[in-house]
């Protein structure tokens, strides 16, 4: 079982509540941030690039991926390279592998990376989707590979194979690094780490799980049935 310190691995938190997205700027395994228009939604951001622009000023040190929300690819390159120019030295921009008719975003992805802007393509599940990526990314500016891994191991499959058959299509493209996407488990951080993955995406309650990593399982078997036999005297139970 390998410690935290073993993992080469970086960790980025995914979420979009301002407090929360503070707080974790100083945890000591957090390198980076990824929100998007759900999330935002979620923790109820009423208006897109102020709350961006506030984020960005509280945490200038670290990478962080934000999503444009158009669907044509004028819409999509317009509102990209606006996004970029928030804070060019930390900003990615999240660009999805397809619009919503399933059409590859890949021309609108090629303009962006050549001329400068960091994109982080989103939303990849196939190993046919990043295959045509190593054309798209080669030579421009650094980008990420967002495989959601998770989303692909809840339709039953394995996604560690897709995942390590990416890293290594893009191993000969030193700008592109690839992150695993729509974290389940703290497992799933091994998981990735092993594969060859560079980024993991991780929700806050994932993070506060990291204690647990390399815990005694005597020691957590003996917890579990203290924490069990306790609740049932609180409820006040009888038999």
């Amino acid at each position: 079982m390998p410690t935290l310190e073993d993992l080469r691995i970086h960790l980025y938190a995914d979420g979009a509540d301002y407090d929360t997205m503070l707080r974790l700027a100083t945890h000591p395994y957090v390198r980076g941030f990824t929100t998007n228009p759900s999330l935002m939604r979620a923790a109820g951001v009423r208006e897109y690039e102020g709350f961006a622009q506030t984020l960005l000023a509280a945490i200038p040190h670290l990478p962080i991926s934000f999503e444009v929300i158009g669907d044509t690819y004028a819409e999509m390159e317009r509102q990209a390279r606006r996004i970029a120019t928030w804070r060019p030295t930390n900003v990615y921009v999240k660009i999805p592998v397809t619009n919503s008719e399933g059409l590859t975003s890949f021309g609108v992805i090629r303009r962006l990376t050549l001329t400068g802007v960091c994109v982080n393509v989103t939303a990849v599940f196939t190993l046919q989707q990043v295959a045509g990526l190593r054309w798209v990314l080669e030579n421009g500016a650094p980008a990420i590979v967002s495989i959601f891994a998770g989303r692909i191991a809840d339709t039953g499959r394995n996604p560690v194979p897709l995942v390590e058959a990416a890293v290594e299509l893009l191993r000969p493209y030193p700008n592109v690094q690839v992150l695993w996407a729509s974290t389940r488990e703290v497992y799933n951080i091994v998981q990735a780490d092993q594969a060859g993955a560079h980024i993991i995406t991780v929700t806050p309650d994932i993070l506060t799980k990291l204690a647990l990593v390399g815990k005694s399982l005597e020691g957590y078997s003996r917890e579990t049935v203290c924490q069990f036999y306790h609740d049932a005297l609180k409820a006040g139970y009888t038999l």
